[in-house]
């Protein structure tokens, strides 16, 4: 099976020297993301995704603008369904994948945060906004597969004479990934997602999370692939990787966190987070190397469970989830620029060494 790396690109550092937990929010620095977008194309990256928060720089002109210093990088940008109205949305998407050629995913994500959401003007309960998110899903893919103009009459859009005199160059729609774990979530990402995406949680919750995804999205004759977020801190010892790993965790204690949720009392109000809270509460490591104490240090805000180990020890566990079925791996460090950079020295060829030699031994076996 073909295996996609994904890493994760900023416009700013952002947190402690050597412990960023995010690559969201600040300023922008436009050296710094022309660097920063090229050390994953010089690493082998496939994709590249460009985050979203109620206060960061936009996300379609960041990658428009990291895309015209690249050559074969793609972009995955994570869109918020509901500030933008669909049908814009279709254009400027298709718009953005012509003159790429191709180079555009989506990532929705509904969002999980109501202080996030009102920050925007957007005053919906959680449920509300899932409902939402699939009318504006079903109108993404009619305007990017509609030939002819279409209506609409939803809960929340009503469209007349809907069309796009610009479609994109991947056919039939840009490929969208979905992230959100809840009961209202799971039923809309299944539903139209190309790829659904989960965060760095236990071999076993993986798998049971992919049979609930496969089950749903059967129901509408689909069957997404699915990604799996994870952050790799390797050295050249195991000894020296732990020892690293120690240390980014005290610089995030030592900043608070890295997040307004952090803390054993935070209550996130996302299911993901609460979810990893869960698997740190059980134990500070599951499985082989998956080290849980950065999630619970900053109320699992995200993408913060780790991998500790060499490259050829990380690597390994990677591959754990690729042989469970999973065919997108997202990795970032906590040193973003410079562990993109470390990522293509070992790690990123041994995992797509070990991907090959699997696919080889299956078309023998």
């Amino acid at each position: 099976m073909p295996l996609e790396l994904i890493g994760m690109i900023g416009v700013k550092p952002d947190g402690a020297p050597g412990a960023s937990v995010h690559v969201i929010g600040g300023g922008i620095a436009p050296d710094f993301l022309v660097d920063f977008a090229r050390a994953h194309e010089e690493s082998g990256f496939d994709q590249v995704l460009v985050g979203y928060s109620s206060t960061s720089a936009d996300g379609f002109q960041v990658a428009q603008y990291a895309a015209m210093h690249t050559e074969r990088l793609k972009f995955l940008i994570a869109h918020r369904p509901g500030f933008v109205a669909p049908t814009l949305a279709a254009r400027k998407a298709a718009t953005f994948d012509c003159f790429t050629d191709g180079r555009l995913s989506l990532h929705i994500i509904t969002g999980g945060s109501d202080a996030e959401q009102r920050r925007d003007g957007d005053f919906l309960d959680h449920d509300s906004r899932y409902r939402r998110t699939d009318e504006y899903l079903e109108i993404l893919r009619k305007a990017w597969e509609s030939e002819e103009a279409f209506d609409y009459d939803g809960e929340f859009y009503q469209l007349e004479r809907a069309r796009s005199d610009v479609q994109p160059v991947q056919q039939p729609s840009i490929p969208l990934y979905f992230g959100g774990m809840s009961p209202a979530a799971l039923p809309v990402g299944a539903k139209h997602c190309d790829c659904f995406a989960l965060w760095g949680e236990p071999l076993a919750a993986v798998k049971e999370k992919m049979v609930e995804v496969r089950a749903e999205a059967a129901k509408h004759g689909r069957s997404p692939s699915f990604s799996v977020s994870l952050r790799p801190i390797i050295a050249p010892t195991e000894s020296e990787a732990w020892d690293r790993a120690h240390h980014i965790l005290e610089a995030v204690e030592a900043s608070g966190g890295g997040s307004p949720l952090a803390g054993d009392s935070a209550r996130p109000e996302a299911e993901g987070s609460r979810r990893l809270l869960r698997f740190a509460q059980e134990s500070e490591i599951h499985d082989k190397r998956l080290w849980m104490p950065i999630a619970k240090a900053t109320g699992a805000p995200g993408n913060t469970t780790a991998l500790v180990g060499t490259p050829e020890q990380v690597a390994e566990a990677l591959l754990d989830y690729y042989d469970i079925g999973v065919t997108t791996l997202l990795i970032r460090g906590f040193d973003p620029l410079n562990d993109a950079r470390e990522y293509g020295k070992e790690l990123i060829p041994l995992v797509r060494e070990g991907v090959a030699k699997r696919d080889r031994q299956a078309v023998t076996a």
